[in-house]
């Protein structure tokens, strides 16, 4: 078994995120902290103050599901 040289290894170069794609990360990334991990901290008083319905919060936390994150 042959091993390689450390100065022959080479690594590829990681590509840049273009400027262009930063709001559509950032707003990935806000729509997976808000289902994923704030399991209502954030999302659930601002439901309540412009609905009494529960609609919104068991629609968010089906797709917690869905999505694989447990939350209870």
């Amino acid at each position: 078994m042959a091993v390689a040289n450390p100065a022959e290894i080479t690594f590829p170069a990681i590509p840049a995120i273009p400027r262009r794609a930063w709001p559509l990360l950032a707003v990935f990334g806000v729509a997976v902290y808000l289902i994923g991990f704030d399991q209502g901290a954030l999302v659930d008083p601002i439901v309540r103050a412009i609905t009494s319905s529960p609609l919104v919060h068991e629609f968010v936390h089906d797709g917690r599901h869905l999505l694989g994150f447990p939350c209870h």
